[in-house]
């Protein structure tokens, strides 16, 4: 990245963060095609020429921000504690993890929750891909290591592995549309992803691990 953007990188760190926030909020508010780079300077408080002397144009912006927001999501599991082989006691500390960087980068999540729904063609391919990486090597992450030996013996493992995916993701998709702002975020979301995880674990967990 610092090499593709070595212009942009060169700038005091509180420039670059004043920047990108305004390009994110942007972004976030109007979707690509009505995006106003005009908004994003003024935002930014620099001027339309410095902006496009970082990046050639509103698409390589637009994906340098993805790139930012892959960095910011990759904080989540810098969190997280690899140690800990219980599946929902893991998930647990991802959602509080989760739950950290979306109060610290909520401009990044917001503008996230609007790519979801992004439909423009100059940049739908690459929503696309980023969007299966992120989903996936997030799974991927998550189960690392996980102790299969705490299920049930007549659990299916994978089709159990499938259900909880399938809860995770409807949970966090659901959460995501709920919010206006992720500024706006609480704890409660952290009591009603344990309330399912406790379900879950009730369904496919030996009862000694209950």
């Amino acid at each position: 990245m610092n090499i593709i953007y070595p212009k942009f990188y060169s700038l005091e760190q509180e420039k670059q963060e004043r920047i990108i926030n305004a390009a994110l909020k942007e972004f976030a508010r109007s979707g690509y095609d009505k995006a106003s780079t005009n908004e994003i300077v003024k935002e930014a408080e620099i001027s339309k020429g410095s902006l496009f002397k970082y990046f050639n144009n509103k698409k390589e912006l637009y994906l340098f921000l993805f790139d930012y927001v892959v960095e910011v999501i990759d904080k989540i599991y810098d969190e997280v504690d690899w140690k800990e082989t219980d599946l929902f006691k893991r998930m647990k500390v991802i959602g509080l993890a989760k739950f950290k960087i979306y109060k610290k980068y909520p401009q990044a999540f917001n503008f996230l929750k609007t790519v979801a729904h992004e439909d423009a063609a100059e940049v739908k391919s690459e929503i696309d891909k980023i969007g299966k990486y992120l989903i996936s090597s997030g799974l991927e992450r998550g189960y690392k290591n996980i102790d299969f030996s705490k299920f049930r013996k007549d659990i299916d493992i994978e089709k159990a592995m499938n259900i909880i995916t399938w809860t995770i993701l409807s949970f966090s998709e659901q959460q995501r549309d709920k919010v206006n702002s992720f500024e706006d975020i609480n704890l409660e979301v952290l009591g009603e992803w344990d309330e399912y995880f406790d379900i879950l674990k009730r369904c496919f967990y030996k009862k000694e691990e209950q």
